[in-house]
């Protein structure tokens, strides 16, 4: 059985969390729902923009951990203990230590690092600009999970702090080739 995708619930400007509570579109925690989700679909197009195998199996990876930070997101902080009884995913620090793995990679074993601001777009790679619009939009992601009061989202903040490093140093890598 289907449910269709226009229950016109949000028509007054609140939203359904996971487990049936609801609050108002502008909502912190909405926002940095829609924050990540935002950043999800960026990471799509990054997919789909000539990138090399590992390249598009790295964001699919980042993306399987995302759908996973959207749950917890849209799971009022009474209801973190549901969540993780029904077995959902969520993000933990083995995903944040994955992230500083690949930044230690990056740096020592590629020699990619921080040598001032990039200006996207100009290497003519659109994988690479991609890539910094999605650190961007990371970076907002993480701003506005800092703006939902849920101690349960700080390892979500440490993940998204590490990815938008990643993105970067992904996106200079991506740049050179």
């Amino acid at each position: 059985m289907s449910m269709s995708i226009c229950t016109k619930r949000g028509d007054e400007g609140i939203t359904d969390l996971m487990f049936g509570r609801r609050l108002a579109k502008t909502d912190s925690r909405v926002e940095a729902c829609g924050a990540v989700d935002e950043l999800n679909a960026v990471l799509g197009i990054v997919r789909n923009a000539e990138v090399s195998d590992a390249m598009e199996q790295w964001v699919d990876d980042v993306q399987k951990r995302l759908v996973g930070l959207m749950g917890v997101i849209a799971t009022h902080e009474g209801d973190h203990t549901k969540y993780r009884e029904k077995g959902y995913t969520g993000i933990e620090a083995s995903d944040v230590e994955w992230l500083e793995a690949m930044i230690s990679e990056a740096e020592s074993e590629k020699g990619i690092s921080f040598r001032g601001w990039a200006r996207p777009g100009k290497d003519g790679q659109l994988a690479s600009a991609y890539l910094d619009l999605a650190r961007t939009v990371c970076r907002r992601s993480e701003r506005c999970c800092w703006a939902v009061e849920d101690d349960a989202l700080m390892t979500a903040r440490l993940f998204l702090n590490r990815l938008s490093d990643s993105l970067w140093l992904v996106a200079r890598e991506a740049s050179a080739s």
